[in-house]
């Protein structure tokens, strides 16, 4: 199993305990994830923070009203991760919680990866890695044309900064001047089978991000505070778009799943599996 890597940016090497709060939507996770008996339980556990500081502190949304103008948008472009974006949207209403039971079930709502037009509050459908910023950049031009802007926030993967298309996104939100615009980029630093740093290395990732023209900060992805203070600040400079690079721990929560690569994906999950994972989840 993979080491904690290193960075320039260092977080805590130790964080404290989870609140409440971020067990409880990681108990949706797990209920959803034991439903389906599949899914991408690291990928999802190393977004809970960054979702809930989204929708608890910053997004402006109506869950009664999905498609309301004046709401800002958000696409989790690591639809992979979609267990976590399912699991706030319940908490939030745009669905019932029961909905979660139904995960990767014909008869439900939540597929692998996340639908729009499918499921309330999404905004995209993604899980083609290096899209969902493409797909912002150009949502972010419209609402800049209209009197009742909102703003979008992309949440990509480390893994999908290795895509091209990521990139050429990045120069023409630089090139627009779209300060409407925030990147939140899941630092994991992870990918499916090994460490970013083996399979492509990223760094220096801020500094990549700043030569394509945004206005960056860095932060401990797990840190609510750090989140909630950094994300109300946005736009970071004005006239630029701004990235906000998170480093994470792919499985947070529970042991057994952080830094392990073979967690990226599971199937045929046992009730069994669940339960140690839900105590787990307890002590952590």
């Amino acid at each position: 199993m993979p080491t904690s890597p290193t960075s320039p940016f260092s977080p805590p090497t130790s964080r404290p305990s989870l609140d409440r709060r971020s067990k409880d939507l990681r108990t949706l996770v797990l209920r959803a994830f034991g439903a389906g008996r599949r899914g991408h339980l690291g990928s999802a556990f190393s977004l809970v923070e960054m979702l809930r500081v989204l929708y608890d502190d910053v997004l402006r949304f109506d869950a009664t009203k999905p498609l309301w103008e004046g709401r800002d948008r958000m696409i989790l472009s690591k639809g992979h991760g979609c267990l976590a974006l399912y699991a706030i949207l319940a908490d939030k209403s745009f669905f019932p919680e029961s909905e979660l039971m139904k995960f990767c079930h014909i008869d439900g709502k939540l597929g692998g990866h996340p639908e729009r037009g499918k499921v309330p509050g999404v905004e995209a459908s993604t899980g083609s890695l290096g899209h969902g910023l493409s797909i912002g950049v150009g949502m972010a031009l419209a609402l800049r044309a209209r009197p009742e802007a909102g703003r979008v926030f992309v949440i990509d993967s480390d893994g999908e900064c290795n895509e091209g298309s990521l990139w050429e996104a990045a120069l023409s939100a630089s090139k627009h001047r779209l300060e409407n615009l925030t990147v939140l980029v899941d630092y994991n630093h992870m990918q499916s089978y090994s460490t970013t740093a083996e399979v492509l290395n990223l760094e220096p990732m801020a500094d990549k991000w700043r030569a394509f023209g945004f206005a960056v900060k860095e932060v401990d992805g797990h840190d609510v505070a750090s989140l909630r203070e950094a994300l109300k600040a946005t736009p970071f400079e004005p006239g630029r778009p701004s990235a906000l690079i998170c480093h994470t721990v792919k499985g947070r929560g529970v042991p057994l799943l952080e830094w392990n690569a073979a967690w990226h994906h599971k199937n045929k999950v046992t009730d069994e599996e669940v339960a140690t994972l839900l105590a787990a989840l307890e002590e952590a």
